[in-house]
């Protein structure tokens, strides 16, 4: 029986505007352009984003950028 959990963490925007450097409409303009990640609905009135793919985007923004 495996018995690892997912322990994928969920941030919420506030640290992700400070993790990839944009505003918070800067953030919704790249989501609008599918340029940025799509977040979770984790309440009626909340959103966040999975750790792991905020990491992502900025990799390959930092890689793209050589």
């Amino acid at each position: 029986m495996n018995t690892e959990l997912n322990t994928e963490r969920i941030i919420r925007r506030p640290e992700v505007e400070r993790i990839v450097g944009l505003s918070r409409s800067g953030i919704y303009a790249a989501m609008s352009r599918n340029e940025f990640p799509k977040p979770l609905k984790i309440g009626r009135r909340a959103v966040g984003w999975y750790e792991s793919h905020i990491n992502n985007w900025v990799l390959t923004r930092e890689i793209g950028a050589i």
